[in-house]
């Protein structure tokens, strides 16, 4: 992926990886476009930077969606990468009925949201030079954390769409999967200091550089995610699977 040059959009992007990746990106010389329900959070993720843009979305909504897309290739035409980045992460218990709300708005942000916004970019970043989509996944694809079932699920999905996606765009638009780790960010409540996550400094660091490997690699893992990614391949899926769960319910509990 190219690193300078550059229209990028990337959802979720005022608070956490989005911001941060946005910010990175666009101190790299890239005109960068941010997207997200919070207006108030995109401001403060732009302000003092110059080709930095806001354009609010919620993602949840496919008629929100369409009318978003519209607006941006008015005001942007140049966009020629998209980071699917925009995610919620839900505590549900699996052991009783419950309010399915929860589930049903991770479905709708964390698989629905991605697949609807490729779909109405999809012809028009097949047309630009050195276009780019990246796909925001998580190690949880691959070793589910048993507190988030939904998140895992749709994160595991968005893998396997980025997989197919990758193949139908083979030659004209590069495709790339970002799988983080547990990060010090605010996805869940008491996230942005939790012991034992990433620091999102570091996290970003180790990102950028592997963004900038020639060619760019197809999933960008920063080291700390590479034993959930490759656990099954290894042999040590179960035991993983243990380790995480046990270590993330110690980590909730403080």
């Amino acid at each position: 992926m190219r690193q300078t040059g550059n229209t990028i959009l990337i959802t979720g992007g005022g608070s956490g990886i989005g911001a941060a990746l946005a910010r990175r990106f666009h101190d790299l010389g890239n005109t960068v476009i941010v997207a997200g329900r919070r207006r108030e959070a995109l401001e403060g993720t732009i302000a003092g930077r110059p080709g930095m843009h806001a354009i609010e979305l919620d993602v949840e909504s496919a008629a929100g969606v369409a009318d978003f897309a519209r607006r941006l290739l008015a005001e942007h035409p140049g966009v020629n990468i998209l980071v699917n980045n925009a995610g919620i992460m839900r505590f549900e218990a699996l052991d009783r009925a419950r309010d399915l709300a929860d589930a049903e708005a991770t479905v709708a942000t964390n698989l629905l949201g991605p697949i609807r916004l490729v779909d109405a970019l999809v012809e028009h970043l097949a047309a630009r030079p050195d276009a780019a989509i990246v796909n925001v996944t998580s190690g949880l694809a691959f070793v589910p954390l048993v507190a988030t079932p939904t998140y895992n699920a749709t994160k595991a999905a968005i893998h396997s769409y980025t997989l197919s996606l990758r193949e139908a765009l083979k030659g004209r638009v590069e495709v790339i999967e970002l799988a983080p780790p547990g990060v010090q960010t605010g996805l869940t409540p008491g996230q942005e200091s939790r012991p034992g996550y990433m620091p999102l400094d570091a996290f970003i660091d180790e990102v950028m550089a592997l963004f900038a490997g020639q060619p760019t690699p197809r999933e960008i893992l920063v080291e700390r995610v590479r034993p959930l990614r490759f656990a099954e391949a290894g042999g040590r899926f179960d035991e993983t699977m243990a380790g995480l769960n046990e270590a993330a319910a110690k980590a909730r509990q403080g």
